[in-house]
């Protein structure tokens, strides 16, 4: 279970114990009314936590694709160069041979 899901259960769980607390005890109206500010402050803190969740899922998801990204594009990269070395290396022996066949036919 990851800290976000114990946070939002021990959230979920103080307030249905607020919820009970306010409709169980005979408290003054201003305890009743402090007890319900406080709920509604920790709903509220809850919907902003549930909101920084999902971009952050959001933002994750995106850099997560684009580091993807990046590695295909690297891997490709990688291949034209070897490509590339291996095209230098085959040009270089035929030109090594070229050499070695015009120099017997200077002699």
């Amino acid at each position: 279970m990851s800290i976000f899901e114990k946070k939002e259960k021990n959230l979920n769980e103080l307030i249905d114990k607020l919820n009970t607390l306010t409709s169980t005890y005979s408290h003054s109206s201003y305890n009743t009314q402090k007890i319900k500010t406080e709920k509604n402050e920790l709903l509220r803190q809850k919907l902003q936590i549930e909101k920084k969740n999902q971009e952050l899922i959001r933002e994750h998801k995106f850099l997560k694709e684009k580091i993807a990204n990046l590695q295909e594009e690297i891997n490709t990269k990688s291949n034209m160069e070897d490509k590339f070395n291996q095209d230098i290396e085959e040009l270089s022996k035929e030109t090594e041979n070229l050499v070695s066949e015009i120099e017997e036919w200077q002699t």
